[in-house]
């Protein structure tokens, strides 16, 4: 099978990004959200991005308009689905709201279309039986910017099959990312299993009033040569991901501290709209944050 349309369900901080890095490499890219208003925002977050690109990435004007020309945005699901070979899912990390979107995708679906899930922590196996074809179904996770850390973890659950699986690690390659093949499901995959309790860690000075954000960005960047802290990393994931996080485990296991980060959160910033670099604020204020002054670490 080859992959050439692919739907992107989610235009967030990840979603546009995956969108964009996929029409960038020459496939026909459709963005799907839940209305005109959403894409519209997706649709100028693509100006800044193209930016980067020829920033980073030194992309001609050519790759730029080449790349805009591949991409097509939606709020019809239907229409969003009827030519797709591929689906990415980049919807909120919320276990409901993709169950539904999954049983809904599923039936409007071409029976080729494989789907694929960028949760940050969930499992495949939770969502496929939703997707009314299992088989054809596994989780693929970007990093956050995803031009330049170009990671591309592919899992899959007990019932994907082997050859869809293969064609997804090809799929990432395709599209410019390392693909990172894990064995067997692990919640959080590699990346995450490693940075979602570094940044709990961190979340936790803080709201037991240890010391305070710039103090332990500081002290990580200082001491590790990190070019990021924790607070300055979860600005760039999106505050609304680490608050998703903290609000599942809270649920499942009651515990305080989970419980604690999950009222902090909310109170001082998701009830402000404070989300980090999408929103312009959150631990830090943007386009120029504390942490890329030259006197920060001073």
């Amino acid at each position: 099978m080859e992959i050439k349309n692919v739907t992107i369900a989610g235009s967030g901080v990840l979603g546009y990004q995956i969108a964009f890095q996929t029409a960038f490499h020459g496939f026909k890219v459709v963005v799907y959200d839940v209305n005109e208003e959403v894409l519209s925002k997706a649709k100028s977050k693509f100006d800044v991005l193209a930016a980067s690109y020829k920033h980073d990435l030194h992309a001609t004007d050519e790759q730029i308009e080449f790349t805009k020309s591949n991409l097509i945005y939606t709020d019809d699901l239907q229409a969003a689905l009827v030519n797709a070979d591929l689906l990415i899912e980049a919807i909120p990390e919320n276990p409901a709201i993709k169950a539904d979107f999954y049983l809904c995708a599923g039936k409007l679906a071409p029976e080729h279309t494989i789907f694929v899930t960028n949760s940050s922590t969930l499992l495949p196996s939770q969502f496929a039986q939703d997707t009314g074809r299992p088989d054809r179904f596994l989780a693929l996770h970007f990093a956050n910017t995803i031009w330049i850390n170009n990671t591309a973890e592919v899992m899959g659950h007990p019932g994907t099959s082997p050859a869809i699986f293969d064609i997804i690690v090809d799929f990432a390659k395709a599209i410019g990312m390392v693909a990172l093949p894990l064995h067997k499901e692990q919640p959080g995959y590699i990346l995450n299993t490693m940075l979602v309790p570094f940044l709990d860690a961190a979340t936790g000075l803080l709201v037991n009033n240890v010391s305070d954000v710039q103090t332990i960005d500081k002290t990580w960047m200082i001491a590790t040569g990190s070019p990021l802290g924790p607070f300055a990393i979860l600005d760039i994931v999106g505050i609304t991901t680490a608050y998703n996080i903290n609000q599942m485990k809270a649920q499942a296991t009651k515990d305080p501290q989970a419980i604690k980060i999950v009222d902090y959160l909310k109170q001082n910033f998701i009830d402000k709209n404070k989300l980090g670099v999408s929103t312009g604020e959150g631990f830090y204020t943007y386009p120029n944050p504390d942490y890329k002054k030259e006197d920060f670490l001073k």
